[in-house]
């Protein structure tokens, strides 16, 4: 059972010959001491009666405030004895004062350094130029997690949209990080959840337009012919692929080896989320494949032939970087093809995926197989697709008004 007592600290008497007045826990034979806040000259204390002595000026005040502290911290100790047994004096000291303010940069710095060890260097780098941005706006790197309160993140975006000119799915995106930091530092009992100003503060997502090509115009993309030999035969040959084989992201595309490849099936492991899936290859993608594949074929051979022969695979931040350059060309060459074909729209490889997904939708694989084929965690990532094939489907049944 621990024990609570109120002592006066002579062993840290000052030079005005002042000592502090604190709590003192025993639990499980160990000692903690909690401050009452009180600095009071030792000819003010009385020693038998374990209180300031009625000559103190405040001598009534002080001792009416630690009665109730005294009482307040013995609750605690009777309340987490009887229900938890579990609490620390370190606990008790928390339950009672609250926890001591703890830095955000430090905590956010260490945490984005985790996705850098495990090689996800496109999040690092987008956390890093997060925290820049608010170390920019708060002045110095002494913020703490008990300063984020609502007001203050209501003139951030405030000086985000005014002074930086974001737009609101940028600022969503920085509120997002401080969000998930808020989050991680209260599993690790840094902070208490009370804290956290994403309980009140709230921004409303701005609806972004999903991309995607109609059966007619994937049509004409495949029967576009680039000049032989050059790398926009392999791009759009991708993006064909893409389109048929479950929207498999550009990044995993690139990455993609024979080994991978069982005759029938895509065994991915993704490298934006880690999930693994299994597509099988419609008959489409099949062609695209065989063009590829050479007479010795090498199981860590890459499928599409993209990456730099010198490419160090094992340094995250080289092949980062390579996927970043090779997506940047990618992108370049489609803008380029949808021009040459005048295709009202600004070609990406990301619209391969939106293609695929509302394809599948309309073909009527169910709206959980699409969710899993893409990868998805969550089946609401999924649902922005159902909703524009239902679009489709509303506008289609305009008909019967005409």
């Amino acid at each position: 059972m621990a024990s609570v007592l109120m002592v006066f600290r002579k062993d840290k008497l000052n030079k005005k010959d002042e000592a502090p007045v604190h709590f003192r826990i025993i639990k499980d034979r160990k000692i903690s001491y909690i401050s009452s806040g009180l600095m009071i000259h030792k000819d003010f204390w009385d020693e038998a009666k374990n209180k300031i002595k009625g000559k103190h000026p405040n001598s009534a005040r002080f001792n009416s405030f630690l009665s109730n502290k005294f009482n307040e911290i013995q609750d605690q100790v009777f309340e987490h004895e009887t229900v938890s047994k579990s609490n620390t004096t370190k606990q008790l000291k928390e339950q009672v004062f609250g926890k001591k303010p703890v830095l955000f940069f430090p905590f956010a710095e260490e945490s984005n350094n985790e996705f850098s060890a495990a090689g996800k260097i496109g999040t690092y780098d987008k956390n890093k130029g997060i925290l820049e941005k608010l170390r920019k706006y708060v002045g110095n790197s002494n913020l703490t997690f008990q300063d984020i309160n609502a007001d203050f993140l209501y003139k951030y975006e405030s000086y985000m949209r005014n002074k930086l000119s974001n737009k609101t799915n940028t600022c969503i995106n920085n509120f997002k990080f401080i969000n998930q930091m808020f989050k991680k530092a209260y599993n690790h009992d840094l902070i208490e959840l009370t804290i956290n100003p994403f309980n009140k503060f709230k921004i409303k997502e701005e609806k972004t337009q999903r991309g995607y090509l109609t059966e007619k115009e994937l049509e004409i993309i495949e029967n576009y012919q680039p000049t032989p030999g050059t790398k926009v035969v392999i791009h759009k040959d991708m993006f064909v692929f893409a389109c048929y084989a479950g929207g498999i992201r550009v990044s995993d595309l690139l990455q993609l080896k024979w080994k991978d490849f069982d005759g029938s099936n895509l065994n991915i492991t993704m490298k934006k989320t880690g999930g693994q899936i299994s597509i099988k290859v419609p008959n489409k993608a099949l062609v695209i494949l065989e063009k590829y594949r050479p007479e010795n074929v090498s199981p860590n051979q890459f499928i599409f032939p993209i990456f730099p022969p010198d490419l160090n695979l094992d340094d995250p931040r080289a092949l980062d970087t390579a996927i970043s350059r090779c997506t940047a060309l990618v992108n370049k060459n489609l803008y380029d093809i949808a021009k040459k074909t005048k295709m009202n729209k600004h070609l990406s490889f990301h619209i391969s995926r939106h293609t695929w997904a509302t394809r599948a939708l309309r073909k009527g694989i169910s709206i959980d197989k699409v969710s899993k084929l893409m990868g998805h965690a969550q089946i609401r990532e999924t649902q922005i697709y159902a909703k524009i094939v239902n679009e489709e489907l509303d506008k289609a049944m305009d008909v019967f008004n005409n």
